[in-house]
């Protein structure tokens, strides 16, 4: 079985889900809303390897390579990257994929990669691996195949030797989730990020898909929160005049935020708090501060990932 819901995963599968993966399966055991799927396990990845044999030249070539020689990393990966991309999905992996989607019955879908070493207590690995939005059928299994490949960058390789995972065997599942055509979507930091403060949080919000700020594209409206209350102790509204969208050709798409909207504050007060007191129970769940991805789509918020917050430093 290559498969497995992510209502039936838990905090316990970091090594067939991975940290993202099960992650997800740990909040919606606690009554948080998240997009309903299914996750590409890990063993589906290595079964990959091992039935075409890859395993042993991926092997292979990572033992020729000094890792301190960064001419000879690149050489090496575009070497894999190529085996994977010009080797098939074995069959009966790819059915079981196509079978589990099937029976989502989403027209559209967002593809995650979910590494088992990611998303834990000194290591998040935000940012380093692909995600895909909007994927239909037709690109599902090149999006999980990408995923896959996103495990054998030189980013990710020298994040892992940063974060002393080379000698570790690293694997990654891959996400399949219902598509959120977010309005409205952001980050919550559920410790001050800046001042390390454990009484505030705070919460990114812009229109659109969330990638808009996550690629850094947007400055998002900034909500500062007191967690006791909780209650906002500031808002910095920005201007925003794009957002990220699906296209109706398939795939995102650049649009422009109405006139009317580009200066108003993203979410309302009301959200806010409610937002807020959300985070405040993911944070107590897993006890320590979270770096958390919501969205809202017709009036229901989702939570899309929760993780570590590796980057706060003690107080001076």
């Amino acid at each position: 079985m290559y498969i497995k819901e992510i209502k039936n995963l838990s905090q316990r599968d970091v090594l067939i889900a991975g940290g993202k993966g099960s992650s997800l399966g740990e909040m919606s055991k606690i009554g948080i809303r998240i997009p309903s799927g299914f996750v590409v396990l890990t063993s589906a990845f290595d079964a990959f390897l091992q039935a075409t044999d890859l395993n042993v030249e991926v092997e292979a070539i990572f033992k020729k390579n000094h890792y301190e020689d960064i001419s000879s990393v690149e050489k090496a990966l575009v070497e894999i990257v190529n085996l994977i991309k010009n080797t098939e999905f074995p069959e009966n992996i790819a059915n079981e994929i196509r079978n589990e989607f099937r029976r989502m019955k989403a027209p559209l879908v967002a593809v995650r990669s979910s590494a088992t070493t990611e998303d834990s207590r000194t290591a998040s690995w935000a940012g380093e691996l692909e995600s895909f939005l909007n994927v239909d059928k037709d690109n599902l299994l090149d999006s999980v195949k990408k995923c896959w490949l996103s495990l054998f960058t030189p980013r990710v390789i020298f994040y892992r030797f940063q974060k002393g995972f080379h000698n570790q065997k690293v694997s990654v599942g891959v996400i399949v989730q219902e598509m959120v055509q977010s309005e409205i979507s952001g980050i919550v930091f559920t410790v001050h990020p800046i001042t390390n403060d454990e009484n505030q949080m705070v919460i990114e919000a812009g229109y659109g898909l969330g990638e808009v700020i996550v690629e850094g594209r947007i400055t998002p409206d900034t909500y500062v929160i007191n967690k006791n209350k909780p209650s906002i102790i500031n808002k910095n509204i920005s201007m925003q005049r794009i957002l990220i969208a699906k296209s109706v050709k398939g795939g995102n798409i650049e649009k422009s935020v109405l006139r009317m909207k580009q200066g108003k504050q993203k979410l309302s007060n009301g959200r806010i708090i409610n937002l807020a007191r959300i985070c405040i129970n993911i944070e107590k769940h897993y006890k320590r501060p979270q770096d958390i991805e919501w969205a809202f789509e017709k009036e229901k918020l989702y939570i899309l990932q929760s993780r570590p917050i590796t980057t706060l430093t003690p107080y001076n």
